[in-house]
Parts: C-alpha cells; sequence; structure tokens
C-alpha cells in the first residue's frame, strides 16, 4: 500500500517533534476547536472527544484547501489528572496559576491523559480515536523551586504546567507508562495505528 499524506491536527511543536521521529512526511492543519472542560466531565472522555472534534475540524478544513489530495489526519489532546482532588489541570493562564498546579502536583502522584483519534478522506467513516494513560510522580517541592521554575516560563503552554521534556524533568520521581504520552503523543500506540491502519511505513528518523 503506498503512503497517503499524513496531516497532524496539531499546533503544538511537541507533538510535530514527535511525530517527525517517525519519518513519515507530515502537513500540519491546525483545527479551530472549542477546548472548554464540560461540567463533570471525565478526564478520558474529555480528551476522546477533543481529539475527534480536532480530526473532523482539521480533515474538513484540509479537504476544502486541497479538494483532490488522499490523506490520513491525525488529532490529539492531553490533559492532566489530578486524583487526590478529582481535577483536570489544563494549561495555566497566569504566573500565580501555574504555581498554584505545580503546588498542588507537589508530592503526589497524577494522571496523563492523551485522546488520539485519526481518520481518512477517502471514506465516509467517522473518526476512531483511542486513549493512553500515565501514572507520574512529582517529587515534594519547595516553595522557592516552584517559583523558580515557573519564573522560566516553561510552565504556560503546557497542560499540568510542567514539561516532563525540558527543566521539569527535575520535578519529576517517577513515571509509569508511556513516556512521549506524557510530552503530548504516544508514539507506540500511534505508530501501530498508523502502520496497522493505513500501511505506513515507520523509517526512525532524527529529524
Amino acid at each position: 500500500m503506498s503512503q497517503s499524506l499524513l496531516v497532524l491536527a496539531s499546533g503544538s511543536p511537541r507533538r510535530r517533534e514527535l511525530i517527525a521521529t517517525l519519518g513519515i512526511p507530515f502537513r500540519i492543519q491546525v483545527p479551530d476547536v472549542d477546548e472548554a472542560v464540560l461540567p463533570s466531565e471525565h478526564p478520558q472522555t474529555m480528551v476522546e472527544r477533543l481529539a475527534l472534534d480536532k480530526a473532523a475540524a482539521a480533515t474538513k478544513a484540509f479537504q476544502s484547501l486541497h479538494p483532490k489530495e488522499r490523506f490520513v489526519t491525525l488529532a490529539a489532546d492531553t490533559t492532566v489528572y489530578l486524583p487526590a482532588i478529582k481535577k483536570i489541570l489544563g494549561k495555566p493562564s497566569s504566573q500565580a496559576e501555574a504555581e498554584q498546579m505545580v503546588a498542588e502536583l507537589s508530592g503526589k502522584f497524577h494522571e496523563v491523559y492523551t485522546g488520539f483519534a485519526w481518520m481518512s478522506s477517502w471514506t465516509h467513516e467517522e473518526p476512531k480515536v483511542r486513549t493512553v494513560r500515565t501514572q507520574v510522580w512529582i517529587r515534594a517541592l519547595s516553595p522557592e523551586e516552584i517559583q523558580s521554575y515557573v519564573r522560566t516560563g516553561e510552565p504556560m503552554d503546557k497542560a499540568g504546567a510542567y514539561a516532563a521534556q525540558g527543566l521539569g524533568m527535575g520535578l519529576v520521581e517517577k513515571i509509569e507508562g508511556s513516556y512521549t504520552n506524557v510530552v503530548g503523543l504516544p508514539l507506540a500506540e500511534v505508530s501501530e495505528v498508523l502502520r496497522d491502519e493505513f500501511g505506513y511505513r515507520i523509517t526512525f528518523s532524527e529529524n
């Protein structure tokens, strides 16, 4: 089976970097989707809903620009969930909120959920979705450490206000499950879907 164009429905630089390691040529189509959390929504339900919405929106937008192109759309949504207080932690809107989030994670374990959805442009099938959950333990942090980390600016566009692949790796004590899921895209699971569903050849690349 020949490889179709892959369209990544994301503006996240982390997801772009991760998918590039698979050696599959791809294009970017950032979807226009309302990412608000619904009342009492479970994190898995939320990431699946948003991933499906992103896949559908990006497919429609890219198809309108390239009506003759045959392509596969891949979309994802990641969130952090703190079971101790039953709270979803999205991206902080201010430095104060980032400090609060990191303080809430300090000394506890939390769960990272990523829902990823995929669909093809040449069938009339609805997008499919899968969720990967990873458990992460954050070491106990002092107020000074929290403030110092937040002042770097790294937490400001990250769900849960930290980046396990960046300076935030010094906060992480242990990870159980997919590391790339914590970064924003569970590569092992995504690779399987792209290979088995669409015949993509994974030819690992260093970008």
